[in-house]
């Protein structure tokens, strides 16, 4: 049976969490080619609600919408259209992410629907491995995780994105974006982009953990200020600040040390993103 923990132990979640991780992307490609199309790609993402993952609805070719959700509790990804049609599809029997991805890929054609899909963010012909009780572990800190967000989102001023999992990198985050534009060479040409602060949460290996990265990273600025008790200044590989999952939930109040952390970071990072 999974736990009741506010965050769960994850040690065991690995095998589990590639296997989601792998599904999430033959899920995230119908909405690549389906949904209606955001400049910052928001309409890739999953939405956390308390029956599993959700894609964005959308259009059917002869009115309506459906929409995609990776259910923990049912172990199952399910299609659902507002007609009331609905399809399922078992994460436990081993499946590698081309067969996931075709079976998603062949009954979204059976709704009326064709695209060119991006069929190399799925492709992979590795067994999975699948633990329920991870699953069900996994999702209740998704749950809490994204509820904690979501309160610390309400706390600041200015633009800030929707809490969403990321189908390619299969972490849990939302932006806040300061009022500095940044210029950066991309493609071959200079863009301004608005100075951001992320916190998000990665599921994964070396071991899961929370981030808060603030863009540009000024390290003259930001190096050596004090962070909360547990987190850490994090330069190898990428920049930014570092909580350990496993730190967090063995504290007796571990949501409001998730906020204290977040607050922290957004407190010394944000007179650097701003104009």
């Amino acid at each position: 049976m999974a736990s009741t923990a506010y965050f769960p132990n994850l040690d065991h979640l690995e095998p589990t969490r590639k296997t989601l991780h792998a599904y999430a992307h033959g899920v995230g490609v119908i909405p690549r080619a389906h949904a209606n199309a955001h400049p910052k790609w928001w309409h890739i993402s999953f939405k956390v609600r308390p029956g599993g993952l959700i894609t964005d609805s959308m259009a059917l070719p002869k009115g309506g919408t459906f929409a995609l959700k990776m259910d923990f509790r049912s172990h199952q990804v399910v299609l659902h259209t507002s007609w009331g049609d609905k399809r399922a599809f078992s994460m436990q029997e081993g499946l590698t992410g081309t067969e996931f991805g075709d079976q998603l890929i062949a009954a979204t054609a059976e709704l009326g629907l064709e695209a060119e899909y991006a069929r190399d963010k799925f492709e992979s012909d590795e067994s999975r491995a699948y633990d329920p009780a991870a699953a069900e572990d996994f999702f209740t800190a998704l749950v809490n995780v994204d509820h904690l967000f979501k309160q610390h989102r309400l706390t600041l001023q200015g633009e800030v994105g929707p809490v969403q999992l990321w189908p390619h990198g299969f972490d849990l985050a939302f932006e806040w974006f300061g009022s500095r534009q940044v210029e950066y060479e991309e493609h071959g040409e200079v863009q301004k982009y608005p100075s951001q602060l992320n916190l998000g949460f990665y599921p994964g290996k070396p071991e899961p953990y929370f981030y808060s990265n603030p863009w540009p990273f000024e390290e003259d600025q930001l190096l050596g200020k004090p962070l909360p008790a547990g987190a850490r200044w994090h330069t190898e590989g990428w920049q930014g600040t570092y909580l350990a999952y496993a730190d967090l939930a063995k504290q007796a109040h571990p949501d409001r040390q998730l906020l204290a952390f977040a607050k922290a970071v957004h407190e010394i990072s944000a007179p650097t993103l701003t104009a």
